[in-house]
């Protein structure tokens, strides 16, 4: 098949969608297939065009079988309307070129966020007569407006009219929990459209390795001590300073340390509030190389999943799977109903505690730290489960199936 992948992001960037869609382009090529990527220039999560890749509209590469097709798009630091409908815009506009700009495909890989791509990938599909199967990475705009990034309601009802748009025009809908589908559903999107294909982790990259000359504890003087480690988006919707607060009150432990691994810019307003806490066991460090990963989640005893109380029900954090397959406990700071709370359960890898409670959350920490086989035991169940329902491999089968069914329509 010649499979066209249209995505805000990719390889090289190191966290969020980039890496998912990277392994997916990859997999599928692997597999004899032709996959070009329409994308960005590398973005994310910096809020800047990544240096090698800046003063160029458009640029092609080549990575491992799969095609890569970028562009320019508008990018600052600031977030604000205007910045981010300039982004919208230029990456809508110069992405659809860019697609134009080779062989017919046989199907369209659209994922979002990012409703309004969804215009010039109908516009293609279109053109080439061409199915699109379009992958829900999270709802636009429901999860925007419930924590308040979009507040007019001229913007609301045109976001929530992409988002008909964009379940009209596509052929099919992959969506990755049940969370997703009962939205849907709810949304009158017709039941044959949704296929359930919850998100993957490589099980051989990520996997449960020994923290015996561990650079990660190395480096930031964590030999000895019980690990409690949060890596990835430090935003809105992630409240760190609960976990700080839950750190400030374990301070009587003296062999235990928090360690928060992000953006750098994110980590200055941390920092200050750790100043302010006097937080003096908690670490923070800049997201690390995407290679030294499985050894950096390995530095930990637990791994950290963080929610606000008012997230959507059916946010689903992408790090669940990747911690899971590391074999680490997790304790999940979620709402007890919402769609993470369900997967940590199911999975038998960790424990549920209410968001936004830093007591909470400091006792299942010191429960943790006081049962070493307890943390033993969830991270061997986490990793068989992430083996047996998050495997790769299982689930590119999936997606080369139904895209080969798709072609067929």
């Amino acid at each position: 098949m010649r499979i066209l992948i249209y995505s805000y992001n990719y390889h090289p960037e190191p966290i969020g969608i980039a890496p998912l869609m990277t392994e997916l382009a990859e997999g599928l090529a692997k597999r004899g297939h032709q996959v070009r990527v329409v994308t960005a220039m590398p973005w994310y999560p910096e809020s800047e065009i990544a240096p090698d890749y800046q003063g160029k509209l458009y640029l092609t590469e080549e990575r491992n079988g799969v095609k890569i097709q970028r562009c320019f798009v508008w990018i600052r630091r600031k977030r604000n309307f205007s910045n981010r409908a300039f982004f919208e815009i230029s990456f809508v506009v110069l992405s659809f070129f860019q697609a134009l700009n080779g062989s017919r495909p046989d199907i369209i890989f659209l994922t979002i966020p990012g409703l309004p791509v969804c215009v010039p990938a109908a516009i293609l599909g279109w053109l080439y007569r061409t199915p699109i199967l379009l992958n829900l990475q999270d709802i636009l705009p429901d999860a925007a407006i419930h924590v308040g990034l979009i507040s007019s309601q001229k913007m609301i009802s045109l976001f929530q009219w992409l988002e008909k748009f964009a379940y009209r025009t596509a052929t099919k809908i992959s969506v990755i929990s049940d969370g997703f589908t009962k939205n849907l559903l709810e949304k009158k999107v017709p039941d044959n459209k949704i296929i359930e294909v919850p998100n993957w982790v490589d099980v051989n990259f990520i996997k449960p390795l020994s923290q015996e000359n561990n650079y990660f504890r190395q480096e930031n003087g964590l030999e000895g001590k019980f690990v409690v480690l949060y890596s990835g988006n430090i935003a809105l919707t992630q409240p760190l300073e609960i976990l700080i607060d839950a750190a400030v009150k374990l301070g009587h432990i003296n062999d235990l340390a928090v360690v928060i691994v992000g953006k750098e810019e994110a980590l200055e307003g941390l920092d200050k509030y750790c100043q302010r806490k006097k937080a003096h066991n908690v670490i923070l460090r800049p997201f690390q190389p995407r290679h030294k990963l499985p050894e950096m989640l390995a530095a930990a005893d637990v791994g950290m999943v963080m929610q606000k109380s008012n997230v959507i029900s059916f946010n689903m954090p992408s790090k669940i799977q990747v911690l899971l397959a590391s074999g680490r406990a997790i304790i999940a700071s979620v709402p007890g109903e919402g769609t993470a709370a369900r997967a940590i359960k199911n999975s038998g890898g960790g424990i549920v505690v209410p968001p936004e409670d830093s007591d909470a959350l400091a006792q299942a920490i010191e429960k943790l730290y006081s049962n070493p086989d307890l943390v033993i035991s969830l991270g061997k169940q986490g990793r068989k489960y992430a083996e047996e329902y998050y495997n790769f491999e299982n689930t590119l089968d999936k997606y080369e199936d139904l895209l080969s069914l798709m072609t067929q329509l």
